[in-house]
């Protein structure tokens, strides 16, 4: 998934570049027009109300960002324990049949580790492809004893192999369920204004320079936080298989 969201760095810099500029800007539009005394009291309730609506914003976009990843995680833990009790269930197979499926399954676990590592946009469409075909081998290999001999026990087999499948569907549902474009554009124009109230009602502009250059810095930092979180790829704070990781070391143990 291609956009500026899954950079952090530069949702960092365009963001502190944008809030600087606006506060400038209201720093220079005061010196044009300086504010009426009688009106400085009403500005600044405005300038409250507006600073608690960024604030409330912000909140919440952190909130979603961490649902999102903690939904991240818990889907590669149930990854993990779909494809660890569909190897036990493999036992139900006939002894060739259970050998070739936890041969694939391993192969598969292989690849939904390096589906969580990896950043590298073109090795990501191999890993799909692979994934693809290890699931339609995984698939064939427990449909055809099932078919040559029905019976409940085998179906423990062909459940287990349902749910690892559909463990990577969601999965992949929960990498693609990012904070909307619509919600990130509220909170950059919440933020421009903010900052741009904030410099049209600084009473000595021209000795502030240094300060009016907190309140950008500050959300910016905010920004590139929630980023970050959201960008399951793009960041520093992402989701690590280590439930994969020490299924694939035990299974490969045996």
């Amino acid at each position: 998934m291609k956009g500026p969201m899954n950079s952090p760095l530069l949702v960092f810099a365009l963001s502190l570049f944008l809030l600087w500029f606006a506060e400038r800007l209201g720093a220079f539009l005061q010196r044009r027009r300086r504010m009426e005394a009688d009106v400085r009291e009403d500005f600044g309730v405005l300038l409250t109300a507006t600073l608690t609506l960024l604030a409330l914003i912000i909140g919440f976009s952190f909130s979603m960002a961490i649902s999102r990843y903690d939904q991240r995680k818990n889907y590669e833990e149930e990854e993990a324990n779909a494809i660890g009790t569909e190897y036990l269930r493999a036992d139900v197979l006939p002894a060739p049949d259970a050998a070739k499926v936890r041969g694939l399954l391993k192969s598969y676990l292989d690849q939904r580790i390096l589906f969580y590592r990896t950043r590298d946009r073109q090795q990501l469409r191999q890993i799909d492809a692979n994934t693809a075909q290890l699931q339609a081998e995984l698939w064939t290999a427990v449909q055809t004893p099932a078919s040559a001999q029905p019976s409940p026990v085998i179906a423990l087999a062909i459940a287990g192999m349902n749910d690892v499948l559909n463990a990577q569907g969601y999965t992949h549902a929960a990498w693609r369920n990012r904070i909307p474009t619509a919600a990130w554009a509220l909170l950059f124009v919440i933020a421009i204004c903010c900052n741009l109230m904030v410099g049209y009602g600084t009473r000595r502009p021209e000795a502030g320079a240094i300060l009016l250059l907190i309140l950008p810095l500050l959300v910016s930092i905010s920004f590139f936080l929630i980023a970050d979180i959201d960008s399951p790829r793009g960041g520093v704070i992402r989701v690590h298989p280590q439930n994969l990781v020490s299924l694939s070391q035990s299974l490969h143990a045996r």
